[in-house]
């Protein structure tokens, strides 16, 4: 078996203030990813929300359920994102073959069957980021590109958090039950994202940082406005963001971030906005 899964339990906001940065990183930090040959899986009691990996080398890797989800296959009630996060690499969904260069993203629809792994060299293998959220209703399985994304600039350079939101996998490009994906990239300079920070208390989130350059490191921010905690992440790493909880990051240098969410609504703008200078 190629596939190996983590259970992780939610956690009360009155509960994470007296955790330490052992039980901080223990509860939130998902830094097992991206294992060679290996499907690597979270799944969270946040929204049953699962965050995971595939890097297949020397063979294909076939998406099995796990027993949490107590189906005959993975996407029985699941809908499934991938992002390409390293070199070329295909997915077979019920036998046609999606090819996915770095930073495409494929929308897998519920019900699907066979969803199958691949690089197409091994010497600079795929390196796919999995996001699943339960679905109540089947849609259409969907490629799109960074291209076809709809890219929204925030921030400036004299604020360090410049960056271009890449929207994917959401409302307008692809139809999903409550799944939505997409990918942050923050220009040479800048450092922060998500900044002014924001909470929305009917979803939750997952980071997933990578290009954090070598020997460079992002602090990761969570908590309450009024309650912050830090997480320090390293390139490849992911964080779980529950609804009471901010979600922003700062870089020791530019990096890039995708978010994944699911909830209560595909509303990407219901937030609550927490005004820099009142976060304690």
């Amino acid at each position: 078996m190629s596939t190996s899964y983590k259970v992780r339990y939610a956690s009360s906001p009155d509960a994470v203030k007296s955790y330490d940065t052992k039980s901080l990183r223990s509860e939130f930090l998902v830094d097992n990813l991206m294992k060679p040959d290996e499907i690597v899986l979270v799944y969270s009691h946040y929204d049953r929300y699962i965050a995971g990996s595939a890097v297949p080398i020397s063979k294909a890797l076939q998406l099995e359920p796990i027993d949490p989800l107590k189906a005959k296959q993975f996407l029985e009630r699941r809908e499934l994102g991938a992002i390409n996060v390293g070199g070329a690499g295909t997915v077979t969904v019920d036998g046609k073959t999606y090819e996915l260069d770095y930073k495409d993203a494929l929308y897998i629809a519920m019900g699907t069957k066979d969803v199958v792994f691949e690089s197409k060299d091994n010497s600079e293998p795929a390196k796919f980021y999995l996001n699943s959220a339960p679905a109540h209703q089947s849609f259409t399985t969907k490629k799109v590109t960074k291209d076809e994304a709809n890219k929204i600039e925030l921030g400036s350079l004299e604020t360090s958090n410049h960056r271009i939101v890449n929207q994917m996998l959401v409302s307008g490009i692809v139809d999903t039950c409550q799944l939505q994906m997409g990918m942050t990239e923050l220009k040479s300079g800048s450092i922060w994202n998500t900044m002014p920070a924001h909470v929305h208390d009917r979803r939750m989130e997952v980071y997933f940082y990578f290009e954090v350059p070598k020997e460079q490191s992002v602090c990761h921010f969570m908590g309450q406005t009024d309650e912050t905690r830090h997480i320090w992440i390293q390139n490849e790493q992911a964080v779980i963001s529950p609804p009471w909880s901010i979600h922003s990051g700062a870089g020791t240098s530019n990096y890039t971030f995708i978010w994944g969410m699911a909830g209560e609504n595909l509303d990407y703008g219901d937030m609550d906005i927490c005004p820099i200078n009142e976060l304690k």
